[in-house]
């Protein structure tokens, strides 16, 4: 490694939205010619509930990598209140099925199938327990009491909290931790807790949705936090613990769909995700920890082998386009008109 390139592991993404239909074959290479694996999030219209379901998903997934590119879209089921146990024993067999994912009942997008009571699926996070397959959980409350800025921290404190003591052998990952808080959370877990964090909550707080006026493309779930919170996730990505690895959750939608009455939540990532990131770590000295947090930790903790191609970063300005395409519109990506400070380029295999 010098100040100016660094070599490290093929990195994965252990949080990515890749939706579906025509807009896959404009969305999948951003993610596959960088990233080795992918966890994809099943948030479709309809929901991947089953199995079939997500080997269907896959298949399309994988009809729009790019020729001569190795990409593996590790898949994953949307609970619902009419997940069985049964489906949870099917999913834990399958070899392309790694997690199931909770949503709050509205909490985000296309979460309106998710889960109102936990405490009804009391058979299936038994089940998840059992099989030790993952459960991926978007910690946030959507009691219409709680502040959009404390949700994170009441699901933690609450929910997630008597879910723990329930399960104690069931493997979590809090994905896109926002909080202080929740860094404090999954320290103060056992290791079979882990966390991710995107690029945008290392390098933005919430001044950015408002800077120059509302600023649509920065509105997120779980929203950008105080600076404070953006210092915290900073000093646990870099700070080599193994349960805390890279997950972009890049989260595309069409321009019009943002800039709106009601616009989306979701920030489009994943053309310059590994830059942003490097970004993050050279910005407190850390470059060094890069590795370990985007190639290491995440296969670690889900019990699959590293990826054994080697990938640079190397310092010099991109450019990132206004625009970029996405089924016969366009979306604005993060940093649209401006640069990112590295560029990736592939090496070969060990």
């Amino acid at each position: 490694m010098t100040a100016d390139e660094i070599v490290l592991r093929r990195p994965d993404d252990w949080h990515v939205h890749l939706r579906d239909g025509e807009v896959l074959r404009d969305l999948v290479p951003y993610t596959a010619e960088v990233f080795g694996r992918a966890i994809v999030m099943p948030n479709l219209k309809p929901p991947v509930r089953t199995v079939a379901d997500a080997v269907a998903y896959r298949e399309r997934i994988l009809a729009a990598v790019p020729a001569n590119v190795a990409f593996e879209p590790l898949m994953t089921l949307y609970l619902t209140p009419s997940t069985t146990a049964s489906d949870v024993e099917e999913a834990a067999k399958h070899p392309h099925v790694h997690a199931i994912k909770l949503y709050p009942a509205g909490a985000t997008t296309n979460a309106e199938a998710g889960v109102r009571d936990l405490e009804a699926l009391h058979d299936v996070l038994a089940a998840m327990e059992r099989c030790d397959l993952p459960l991926l959980v978007h910690a946030e409350s959507t009691d219409p009491a709680v502040d959009v800025f404390d949700r994170e921290v009441s699901f933690l404190q609450g929910t997630l909290t008597r879910l723990l003591h329930r399960f104690p052998g069931l493997r979590v990952v809090v994905e896109h931790i926002t909080t202080a808080e929740a860094v404090t959370f999954v320290r103060a877990c056992p290791p079979r807790v882990a966390a991710t964090i995107t690029a945008h909550h290392l390098l933005y707080d919430r001044n950015a949705t408002f800077q120059g006026g509302l600023r649509p493309h920065f509105y997120c779930l779980p929203v950008l936090k105080r600076a404070r919170h953006r210092e915290a996730l900073l000093e646990a990505a870099t700070s080599g613990e193994p349960r805390f690895f890279l997950g972009t959750d890049s989260a595309p939608h069409l321009r019009q769909s943002k800039e709106s009455a009601c616009g989306c939540a979701g920030i489009f990532t994943a053309h310059a995700a590994l830059p942003l990131y490097a970004e993050a770590f050279a910005a407190v000295g850390a470059l060094d920890r890069l590795e370990g947090f985007a190639s290491h930790h995440g296969p670690d903790f889900y019990g699959l082998p590293r990826n054994h191609e080697r990938i640079a970063l190397v310092r010099n300005d991109v450019n990132v386009p206004e625009r970029l395409p996405m089924a016969g519109g366009d979306l604005v990506p993060l940093r649209a008109g401006e640069s990112v400070a590295w560029s990736v380029q592939r090496l070969r295999d060990d």
